[in-house]
């Protein structure tokens, strides 16, 4: 009897604590964006998958026609983000890269733990490859991006795809992302345990919560860690961004080498004292603005 209490009462402070954290960053980053919101058309939509319907938001630049669809896969650590953490990020990325900008909407655990949100990306990902050419506002090409977790899951997304879907992909953009286990040992999750938002006991939180019953080990889980695929050579050209203040500052540098020598062609930026969600949290920053300037300068010499 004792027993079920005990885990009762750790079921309910789970919840309020992820209720807690996806309300405060819904809050912050609509504080941090507040008189900043761009005039990109956008509407909700609903991808069709053999499963499920996957719903995302669909922001349709004019110039879209002519460039790639950004398919944009928000961080969050799987479980805190959501389509409205990121929607002032989404306006801005559409603006100024000229794009299209699709953003999946994909399960978060705890209530969905993995793979359910990797595969949500995947099969949207795949339905886009085939149909976003005539449904969407675009020129047939495709790009995954994605912040953090949201990184992760661009480039666990991109090495599961078929040879023939990976032609439609002409790149990926890996902001801060995470790329390994919490225990696999580098440096900055010692030096940058504490001291901004992300810390290393909330990734671990983080893995935790989305790993759920898999252990970390184990066969089923290895497609959750980008680092450790034998099939880094089959991803697109990538750009790749850390922040000097970040658990996952080693890992994202380490991922930039680890593809270099795959033969991918990378290009790498690190931001010296910022910290993780500079890029998409914190609002129009200088670090954001030198950072869309270098995403819409390489996505100009990529197109």
């Amino acid at each position: 009897m004792l027993e079920a209490i005990v885990a009762w009462f750790g079921a309910l402070l789970q919840t309020i604590k992820v209720w807690t954290l996806r309300h405060y960053y819904r809050f912050t980053s609509a504080w941090s964006w507040r008189g900043q919101h761009r005039e990109i058309p956008h509407c909700e939509w609903q991808i069709p998958t053999v499963d499920r319907v996957i719903p995302a938001r669909l922001y349709s630049n004019e110039q879209g026609a002519g460039k790639p669809l950004i398919i944009y896969i928000h961080g969050g650590g799987w479980v805190i983000g959501d389509l409205e953490s990121h929607h002032p990020f989404c306006l801005a990325l559409s603006e100024v890269t000229g794009c299209s900008v699709i953003a999946l909407d994909y399960r978060l655990a705890p209530e969905h733990p993995f793979p359910a949100g990797q595969d949500d990306c995947l099969a949207a990902t795949r339905w886009l490859c085939d149909n976003a050419a005539r449904s969407t506002p675009c020129n047939g090409r495709l790009l995954v991006a994605g912040d953090s977790a949201g990184g992760n899951l661009a480039a666990a997304t991109c090495l599961e795809l078929t040879p023939s879907q990976r032609e439609n992909i002409i790149g990926q953009v890996l902001i801060y992302p995470v790329t390994d286990h919490h225990s696999a040992g580098f440096g900055s999750y010692a030096e940058k345990a504490e001291g901004q938002m992300l810390t290393a006991s909330l990734m671990a939180w983080f893995w935790d919560t989305y790993l759920g019953a898999h252990a970390e080990s184990e066969p089923a889980a290895q497609r959750a860690f980008p680092r450790r695929s034998p099939g880094l050579a089959s991803l697109p050209p990538t750009l790749l961004i850390t922040a000097e203040n970040d658990p996952l500052r080693d890992e994202g540098r380490f991922f930039a080498e680890q593809l270099q020598q795959a033969g991918v062609p990378v290009t790498y930026h690190h931001f010296l004292g910022a910290d993780h969600g500079f890029a998409c949290s914190n609002g129009p920053s200088e670090d954001f603005k030198l950072f869309t300037g270098q995403l819409a300068d390489w996505l100009a010499r990529l197109d």
